[in-house]
């Protein structure tokens, strides 16, 4: 049998060590984003979003999936850049969840730990998902480097 609050704090560990990276990249721009909702079933449906700065920092793409939910933004925009960034763990009932969150989605049993992304700036993007990923790619000049 699986150990849940390890699990819990496997999902509470990626959370913060995916807000650790994106705190970084506060001098990035939104590059793309893309929405896939076309399925019926919401594990299915992702939100990539691609963040640049330039060649010597790494790009990194923010990959939510599992989406509970996703506030619209301009698609139209092109290159955004970005005011704010953030990502919050949002913990299973009973455990509170931030000031900030609370009425964001009706809380029920059934709800599982989540992730909340929220970037501010001319493309505003505000998503709540089960899944997340950060990937981050190297660096232009740190990739030249290598022999």
């Amino acid at each position: 049998m699986a150990d849940e609050h390890g699990a819990t704090d496997a999902f509470k560990n990626r959370c913060m060590n995916a807000a650790r990276t994106l705190e970084s990249c506060i001098s990035y721009f939104i590059e793309r984003v893309s929405l896939d909702e076309s399925s019926e079933d919401r594990k299915d449906n992702t939100l990539d979003v691609w963040l640049r700065e330039g060649p010597r920092k790494p790009d990194v793409v923010v990959s939510l999936s599992n989406l509970y939910s996703v506030r619209p933004w301009e698609p139209g925009l092109g290159f955004s850049f970005i005011d704010g960034i953030s990502l919050v763990h949002l913990p299973k009932l009973p455990l509170p969840w931030p000031t900030e969150a609370v009425g964001r989605l009706d809380r029920s049993e059934g709800l599982p730990e989540l992730a909340w992304l929220r970037i501010a700036g001319p493309i505003e993007v505000d998503a709540v998902a089960a899944t997340v990923t950060v990937y981050q790619a190297q660096s232009e000049d740190a990739a030249s480097a290598l022999q």
